[in-house]
């Protein structure tokens, strides 16, 4: 693989991925553009993903692709129109250089990706380099296997191989932080809730883990106990958030209803920006992994992350050094089950999810108190990475 010295004048950055990782991929896309001005930068993202990039001053053009309707073999071949006309509108962007933010894992996926980055036309070719993609990438940035680097630092080494670096106005400038355009709109949705919520000191509990992986999952009874202990400790109200899935507001009714009267649920936002604004106003999070971690470290809200199956070293709220930003796990032989090493693992996870069950709820509870004391008395956001706007991209 070899470098080119010249400057590229329009980037096209692959991210076919959900809310969370879109996220975790600003960094990134601020490397670019501090280091590039002038170029145009486009991102393609899955549609329900483009959301999370509205308002950022970082990208040009938001392209939109739905890669799940190409995660089987056999419906991918039905979807060839659709493919071929993919690589059309990427070829009718002009675009010098891909950037692919995706490792290289199953034969199928990185076909996928060969395809999608041949198909697009630019010349200049940067992705993750564990060796299978180097018949059509031209250049590549170290890939270890999944949790040797976190997600985000894995993203800034592969723009950092274009040249792109983030600006550091001093020399303590701190380590990178995730951005989120909150617009108007946003926080006025935010404004209405939390007065029907009740205005008052709270801990957000997220006992979802989105559709990719229901093994991500904590026992609800323990976020009942977790609730019930905050509330009691530190006078948190205990609000649950309900996902867009009906089987995760269904849940949050459930652990609302055992929390009682003094618990409140938190309804699906029309926007990531809207539901990180409600989470901007809440003192803690308690989470499993999953997206509203990483809205919740673009808010500088502290939270606590519970891993089981999934890699924690890939997926931790970033800045991992950030004290506000705890992981529970526990340490088995077994875990993580889902991305080791060079392989994608089992989303399922194992029948009995011994991960999870034996994490007992004094260990998040110590972790929550240790991000609570980390948290600024005079306001916890002043350190995130939140971009007012005036209106949407």
């Amino acid at each position: 693989m070899v470098s080119s010295a010249s400057e590229p004048a329009r980037i096209l950055v692959v991210k076919l991925a959900t809310l969370g990782d879109v996220l975790l991929a600003t960094p990134a896309l601020r490397a670019l553009r501090a280091t590039f001005p002038r170029a145009r930068i486009g991102v393609l993202v899955p549609p329900a993903s483009a959301a999370a990039l509205r308002g950022l001053d970082s990208l040009d053009d938001v392209l939109v692709f739905d890669k799940y309707a190409f995660d089987r073999p056999s419906a991918a071949l039905a979807q060839l129109p659709r493919a071929l006309g993919l690589a059309a509108r990427l070829r009718a962007g002009r675009w010098d250089t891909l950037v692919l933010l995706h490792h290289l894992t199953t034969p199928f996926g990185i076909a996928k990706y060969a395809a999608l980055s041949l198909g697009s036309g630019a010349r200049r070719r940067i992705g993750l380099d564990n060796g299978r993609g180097r018949w059509f990438l031209t250049d590549g940035a170290p890939d270890a296997g999944f949790g040797c680097r976190h997600e985000v630092d894995y993203m800034l080494d592969v723009v950092g191989r274009l040249g792109a670096r983030l600006p550091h106005p001093h020399p303590h400038a701190g380590p990178p932080r995730l951005e989120l355009a909150i617009a108007p709109d946003d926080e006025t949705w935010a404004a209405a809730r939390w007065a029907e919520l009740g205005d008052a000191p709270s801990v957000l509990l997220v006992p979802g883990s989105g559709a990719f992986s229901r093994a991500r999952r904590w026992a609800p009874e323990r976020f009942v106990e977790v609730g019930r202990t905050l509330a009691a400790r530190h006078g948190l109200r205990p609000l649950v958030l309900a996902g867009l899935d009906p089987d995760e507001q269904a849940l949050a009714r459930h652990i609302a209803t055992a929390l009682g009267p003094t618990s409140g649920i938190v309804p699906p936002a029309p926007s990531p920006q809207a539901l990180g604004a409600l989470i901007g106003r809440c003192r803690l999070m308690v989470a499993n992994d999953s997206g509203p971690v990483h809205l919740a470290s673009a808010v500088g809200t502290p939270v606590v992350a519970i891993f089981g199956p999934s890699n924690d070293r890939m997926w931790a709220p970033y800045p991992t050094s950030d004290p506000r930003h705890q992981v529970v796990r526990e340490q088995l032989a077994c875990t993580p089950c889902i991305w080791r090493g060079h392989a994608y693992g089992t989303p399922q996870g194992c029948p009995a999810r011994t991960c999870l069950a034996i994490l007992e709820p004094a260990r998040v509870l110590e972790a929550a108190e240790r991000a609570l004391a980390a948290s600024s008395p005079v306001g916890h956001g002043e350190l995130s990475s939140v971009v007012p706007v005036g209106g949407g991209q």
